[in-house]
């Protein structure tokens, strides 16, 4: 039976990294009176080069770190744990949880598209959790994946104009583009920074998707089915099990704010 918590209690939303902050952003546009305590598990990052039974492992001890706050439902905003671990955890914890891959996928509901790109780490792209559910909910449809690691260093580091990330966008896109596809799914919370980079690639016929945004919709649709909307303050509490030394830059690229309260904590304590 799920725990649905109570109104007052935050929201919870952890991923591999800073990443997934461009997923609490959404949240907060669209919830900006709810409390959000945010995990980003940044000493132990990249989870998309890990193997599946390690990921699931990390995803458990950061979804046993939220629920010391008591949240009332818990957003896996990283798309490896969403893609290889959703399952598993849903069936292990009582709370919510909401991942990245069904928000993707709802988003093309009622869109006439015929060909799909999916863009996201090795781990994401490995375990074809977009193709499978691409392909149970829609008829017909062709899909194209293709990993795209370089794209999270660049968003990290802030390359996400000029040359060098056009020249790689265009290396990992080309061979979409030349299957014609008309929709492409930013299956990673990094690709978001380089939209315009990837936009001007793609052109104006290949409709981008951001699951985070759908994600957010997702979240508010269920606050409001569930009675579970708050009247809070919209807090939002930040901790890392690193803080790395190019965080106070990137933070603000990620989020579009600095956060209040950032803290660094040690899961095995």
């Amino acid at each position: 039976m799920l725990n649905r918590g109570h109104k007052q209690d935050p929201i919870g939303v952890f991923d591999s990294g800073i990443g997934g902050l461009t997923v609490v952003r959404e949240i907060r546009k669209r919830l900006p009176e709810e409390s959000i305590v945010y995990f980003g598990d940044s000493a132990r990052v990249p989870y998309g080069t890990k193997s599946k039974k390690t990921i699931l492992r990390f995803a458990e001890e950061d979804i046993n770190f939220l629920q010391k706050f008591q949240v009332k439902v818990i957003v896996s905003a990283c798309f490896s744990i969403s893609s290889n671990a959703l399952e598993e955890l849903g069936k292990e914890f009582q709370e919510p949880l909401i991942g990245m891959i069904n928000p993707g996928v709802n988003a093309l509901s009622g869109k006439s598209s015929s060909k799909v790109g999916v863009i996201g780490t090795n781990a994401t792209i490995e375990s074809k959790a977009f193709e499978k559910k691409l392909k149970d909910k829609f008829r017909g449809l062709d899909i194209y994946s293709a990993a795209c690691p370089l794209f999270v260093p660049l968003a990290e580091e802030g390359w996400t104009e000029g040359e060098v990330p056009e020249l790689i966008a265009k290396k990992y896109l080309e061979p979409l583009l030349a299957r014609n596809i008309d929709s492409l799914i930013l299956g990673c919370t990094h690709y978001p920074l380089l939209h315009s980079v990837i936009k001007k690639v793609v052109g104006n016929k290949v409709e981008i998707i951001e699951p985070g945004k759908e994600a957010a919709k997702i979240l508010e649709e269920f606050m409001d089915d569930n009675d579970l909307r708050s009247k809070g303050d919209g807090s939002l509490k930040v901790y890392l099990s690193d803080i790395p030394r190019n965080f106070d830059r990137t933070v603000v690229n990620f989020l579009g704010e600095r956060p209040a309260e950032i803290e660094l904590v040690h899961l095995q304590d």
